[in-house]
């Protein structure tokens, strides 16, 4: 087997990169609207790193960040009410 001819994009390294913040700042934890500000900021940010990306990389960056930030499986209280028997 050879080695591989993958070189990433622009758009690759800033995603990765945005993903790597996500992580490190504790954004998913933050409100919708503290996290919206945060987005912005943080892509522009990335626009300003990576000159390269246009207006429609950055949308799809902010697109990208607001999915990874949502949990797959809505979060909250349990109602522990419902034991899952049916009467």
């Amino acid at each position: 087997m050879g080695s591989s001819n993958f070189k990433p994009t622009t758009l690759d390294m800033a995603r990765d990169e945005l993903f790597s913040h996500i992580r490190r700042c504790g954004v998913l934890e933050a409100e919708d609207d503290e996290r919206a500000e945060w987005m912005q900021d943080t892509v522009g940010y990335l626009g300003e790193r990576y000159p390269d990306l246009s207006e429609s990389d950055l949308a799809r960056l902010t697109e990208i960040g607001h999915r990874y930030c949502e949990p797959a499986i809505p979060h909250g209280p349990v109602d522990s009410s419902d034991d899952g028997a049916d009467a």
